[in-house]
């Protein structure tokens, strides 16, 4: 199962934290001082991370730079921390291993990620040509990519649960990038057995928009792209925080309700999520706001045709793509204001040219366009002519 199978299961029945940290032993006595090596002094910020809330990034003045992540899955107790030494400099360091759950040797030539999510971002830092692996590759929608894995520079590694090992190690990539449900993964201990360093990634624990994003930060320093990563993540904000203030001057506020059933239970985003938080700076109400769940909801149908009947709109009906699917699924949709008024929205039909779908790879880190999609939905004047990426109504 692909992370972007993941996150299709996870939000239609419900949908990373790397945390970065080092400690540092000052040791001294009463009668003397110790010189203390050159890579065992202060930290430094290297990296503001204002957004994420699942990693961290610091720098100490001889170059080491450690990255730690707090929550590599949700309400996880396992912290992961790691270190990353520059190639001119790894002959004269030395550090405890036994500190590390990985030391990386930078920048990195060649990567294994297994999330669609972290194909846009290799793309953005332009370094998709180190992508030498990938699980499920059917899912990957990008057509830079996917020229790639026509091209055989991308070997497919059987499915993210049970990755052919085998091939990976013949690989033998400087990093592999991969997430976690829970604490117990034996594939990669098999890997980092084999002296490859794997890393967690948890972008798909944030629970902002801005938050997912930001885990550009955690890729750039296995690149040297610390900068570049800054700047791309900059533009990403103006834009995002310029649409939502551009959704302010709308007069009107419409009404939303998302999901829809699966065996009987109406699976919603939760009023403190991540898709929540989309409805809410686009300035429309969503009418399951006032809920407390980060997640996912589950509710019988009845509840949400109580609360939800009226509403204007119908954002995210699962993997519906269009009114007669719905309808042949279940009767009760038809009961919906939205669904009577084709008022009804959704990202299943944008889909790569395998099937993937795009929402699950570059919506998460591109969120100004997510954004603007239902800005251009909700208040269509404030955007006229706008061209939505991944929203669009129901056949």
């Amino acid at each position: 199962m692909t992370f972007a199978t993941l996150q299709n299961i996870i939000y239609s029945k419900s949908m990373k934290y790397f945390f970065l940290f080092i400690s540092i032993l000052l040791f001294s006595c009463k009668e003397e001082t110790k010189k203390i090596p050159d890579f065992v002094e202060k930290i430094i910020p290297s990296t503001d991370i204002l957004y994420a809330k699942g990693f961290s990034v610091e720098k100490q003045p001889s170059g080491v730079t450690i990255i730690k992540i707090t929550s590599p899955w949700p309400n996880a107790e396992a912290v992961f921390t790691y270190a990353l030494i520059p190639k001119e400099k790894a002959a004269s360091m030395t550090l405890n291993r036994d500190e590390y759950d990985a030391i990386v040797t930078v920048p990195i030539e060649n990567i294994v990620v297994t999330s669609t999510t972290h194909i846009p971002v290799l793309e953005a830092l332009g370094v998709e040509n180190t992508l030498v692996g990938f699980p499920d590759t059917q899912y990957i929608s990008s057509n830079k990519t996917r020229a790639l894995i026509a091209k055989g520079q991308i070997k497919e590694l059987g499915q993210n649960e049970t990755i052919n090992t085998e091939l990976l190690l013949e690989l033998q990539p400087n990093l592999v990038v991969g997430f976690s449900i829970h604490n117990e993964n034996k594939m990669y201990e098999t890997i980092q057995r084999a002296n490859i360093p794997v890393v967690y990634n948890g972008d798909w624990t944030e629970e902002t928009p801005l938050g997912k994003a930001e885990w550009i930060k955690f890729f750039a320093p296995f690149y040297g792209l610390e900068k570049k990563a800054d700047s791309i993540f900059q533009d990403i904000t103006n834009n995002y925080l310029a649409a939502k203030e551009l959704a302010a001057k709308a007069t009107n506020r419409p009404t939303v309700i998302s999901g829809a059933i699966y065996n009987d239970v109406w699976y919603l985003p939760g009023g403190k999520s991540w898709a929540s938080k989309f409805i809410e700076d686009a300035n429309a109400a969503y009418m399951f706001k006032d809920t407390e769940e980060t997640g996912s909801l589950s509710l019988s149908w009845e509840s949400v045709l109580e609360k939800g009947k009226k509403a204007n709109f119908w954002i995210s009906p699962s993997q519906f793509t269009s009114y007669k699917d719905m309808t042949a699924n279940s009767q009760h949709y038809g009961q919906f204001d939205a669904f009577k008024k084709k008022k009804v929205y959704s990202f299943a039909g944008t889909t790569g040219e395998t099937g993937g779908l795009l929402y699950y790879e570059l919506a998460p880190n591109r969120p100004d366009l997510v954004l603007k999609d239902l800005i251009h939905i909700f208040h269509p004047d404030l955007l006229p002519n706008y061209i939505p990426t991944f929203f669009k109504p129901l056949d």
